[in-house]
């Protein structure tokens, strides 16, 4: 091997684990990635300015203009659901269904299902918080659970299903040019292999901790959700989500209607329509703005990572990587479920590692003749895997903000939940599509 490949090589690495460091010490996102960028032009035989000026922005631009309107409309939707209270009610509804007994399996269920409609992963958290604590408390359950329940619930088995209205689907069916339905059984049979199974764990591990002695513990600042609260029904709520899933997913003649963005805003126009007199009317344009300025800061933090990306691909050593990855023994899908799992994890980031894998990786394996719509599910699912690692900011925020837990005490059951079952799961889905690639 040349030594100015190998240079090339440790350079990609060295930025790489350098940046999962900086990402776990709270270094700000956009430094990291001009760091690491440097590192891997300087070593990769990239002048340092094209690095910058060529390759890093075309790919943050180039992400930005493919993916800010869902970002947008996502953001829109989410914050639609929450200054309505249908995020609430939804998951008030689903609990009360369940019955006190089965009510700790409802927090889950409530997120994904909000996670379906296109809710984002940070909205349905806030909003299910107050009354996971409620149900906790009641059923005297450890509180160091919560953030379990509530990053399985958001970000595994609804996040990478098919047809789901979430930023996952739409950067690999742009990167691809695949649909967001793509994958549909396969992934479908995944997804419910991922609640059932997760479900079932985080009842028993609950249970199990239960039987041992511990219990609830209130933490000061801990407010119980108001069940007097004035919110629209729980069937009302479901509405909007539900026509917008439809919506997106319609074809007329095997032709889409309504693209993901569109649908997201007719959702968003709807929840509003619908759940009009439970909002507060003189906060709404201040609610709207707040919507459009955390749209932004989030797609912006996913273009610096992308835009890392974009160097590590021009990069001398980067195609010798592709080819290690692409020889991987085994399905043919199993080198991109392996890659884009290890990108998303360096990232602590599924949607960011999709956006580096995906336009990076989907070439590749397309070119050996693997099925584009088998490799978009598989590359989807096996984003929400190593991208769930502490360093991950949904899970810094849900863990230590919201739930107002420490790594030490909660995050086993979440790395079980949310690292160990969608690894678990990734692997069915390569057997499934290496059996069945060709099922709808």
């Amino acid at each position: 091997m040349e030594i100015s490949m190998l240079i090339s090589i440790l350079g990609i690495l060295g930025a790489m684990l350098l940046l999962v460091v900086l990402v776990m010490r709270g270094v700000n996102i956009f430094l990291i990635a001009f760091i690491c960028t440097a590192v891997v032009a300087l070593t990769g035989s990239i002048n340092l300015y094209d690095a910058y000026k060529l390759n890093y922005m075309d790919g943050f631009v180039s992400f930005l203009k493919a993916n800010f309107f869902v970002f947008l409309t996502g953001t829109l939707m989410g914050k639609a659901m929450e200054i309505t209270g249908g995020a609430k009610s939804i998951a008030q509804m689903l609990i009360k269904g369940l019955g006190k007994e089965k009510a700790l399996i409802a927090i889950p269920l409530a997120c994904g299902i909000l996670g379906y409609g296109g809710v984002s992963a940070f909205v349905i958290s806030f909003a299910v918080f107050p009354i996971a604590l409620q149900v906790f408390m009641e059923a005297n359950l450890p509180r160091k659970y919560i953030p379990a329940a509530l990053c399985f619930g958001c970000s595994t088995f609804a996040m990478i299903a098919p047809g789901a209205p979430q930023i996952h689907n739409a950067i690999v069916a742009n990167a691809l040019g695949t649909d967001i339905m793509a994958g549909a059984i396969n992934g479908f049979i995944t997804s419910l292999f991922m609640l059932v199974i997760g479900c079932i764990w985080l009842y028993k591990m609950v249970k199990k901790e239960k039987l041992n002695g511990n219990h609830f513990i209130a933490k000061p600042g801990d407010t119980i959700s108001n069940e007097n609260e004035k919110m629209p029904k729980g069937i009302i709520a479901l509405i909007p989500l539900i026509f917008t899933v439809l919506l997106i997913n319609l074809k007329i003649n095997g032709t889409k209607i309504v693209q993901l963005e569109t649908g997201l805003l007719i959702g968003t126009i709807l929840a509003l329509l619908l759940m009009w007199n439970f909002i507060k009317k003189e906060e709404i344009l201040e609610e709207i703005g707040v919507a459009i300025k955390s749209s932004i800061f989030s797609i912006t933090n996913t273009c610096a990572v992308v835009g890392f990306g974009a160097v590590v691909k021009s990069a001398l050593a980067f195609p010798m990587i592709v080819n290690a990855m692409a020889e991987i023994p085994g399905p043919a899908t199993s080198g991109a479920a392996l890659g884009t799992m290890v990108i998303a994890g360096i990232c602590g980031s599924a949607s960011g590692g999709l956006g580096i894998a995906a336009p990076l990786l989907g070439p590749v394996f397309l070119n050996k003749g693997v099925n584009v719509d088998a490799l978009a599910r598989i590359m989807v699912i096996s984003s929400s895997s190593l991208d769930s690692l502490p360093h991950n900011g949904y899970i810094v925020t849900v863990t230590n903000g919201i739930c107002n837990e420490k790594h030490k005490d909660a995050y086993g059951a979440v790395f079980k939940l949310t690292v160990i079952l969608p690894f678990v799961a990734t692997i069915l889905a390569v057997i499934l599509f290496s059996m069945f690639p060709n099922l709808p």
